[in-house]
Parts: structure tokens; C-alpha cells; sequence
């Protein structure tokens, strides 16, 4: 049986989207691996056995085109109002939140919120199937 380990994003600067996946998440460094022409910054945290992986190319000097095959990442907390609110507050620009309701009843409460390169992430209310 395959164990999923990891995601990896290509990000420009290193120090900001460290800052922006601790603040948003609590995501730290766990391991930074530094080679010639890049290098590969994994984020975790205590919560999941899965881990972020940000690779800076140090040639890049522009923004990476994310295409139109990039959907998002998705992150479960235990609070979704009171994180939106607190990344309101910072000045991050999280989406508003939605409370997913297809047959009527709430399935989910989410939001939507842009990391510094532009790359979306879900974040979802803890429980159910996004436990």
C-alpha cells in the first residue's frame, strides 16, 4: 500500500512563504536541503504525517505561471471562523466563508485563501470526512 507523504510547490521566496504557511498553519520547518540550484524547504507540523514541500529555484527571478491545471491544497482546522478571522485581521485576504450545503444540508465550511505565489488553499472546518 503507497503512504502519501508530501506536496511540493515551487515558490520564489523562501522567507516569505515560510512566514505565510506558519502563520497560516502552523507549518515549520522540518528539513532544508540546500543544493547548488535550489532548494527544498519541507514544512509539518504535529497535527499530520504529511508534509510541504517548498523547492526555491535560486535562478527564478519571475513569478511561476500556475496554469490552469493547478487546483489547491486543503488543510482541516478546528476553528475555520476563528482562523478566517484572525487572517483577516493580518491583512491576508482569506475568501469569504461558505457553508457547503448541496442537498440542503451542510456538508462543509470553508474558505479560500491565496499563499504568496498565488497558489490556493482550502480550508476546511474539522470533522467528518475532513477530519
Amino acid at each position: 500500500m503507497a503512504k502519501y507523504i508530501h506536496s511540493m510547490l515551487r515558490v520564489l521566496n523562501e522567507e516569505r512563504s515560510v512566514a505565510f504557511y506558519d502563520q497560516c498553519f502552523g507549518l515549520k520547518v522540518a528539513e532544508r536541503l540546500d543544493f547548488e540550484g535550489f532548494t527544498l524547504i519541507y514544512l509539518a507540523n504535529e497535527e499530520s504525517g504529511t508534509e510541504l514541500e517548498l523547492t526555491v529555484n535560486k535562478d527564478r527571478t519571475e513569478p511561476y505561471d500556475l496554469g490552469d491545471g493547478y487546483g489547491h491544497v486543503a488543510f482541516s482546522v478546528e476553528d475555520v471562523d476563528a482562523l478566517h478571522a484572525r487572517l483577516e485581521a493580518a491583512g491576508l485576504a482569506p475568501r469569504k466563508l461558505v457553508d457547503f450545503a448541496p442537498g440542503g444540508e451542510v456538508i462543509a465550511r470553508f474558505f479560500f485563501i491565496a499563499d504568496p505565489d498565488g497558489y490556493q488553499i482550502e480550508v476546511l472546518q474539522r470533522g467528518g470526512r475532513y477530519s
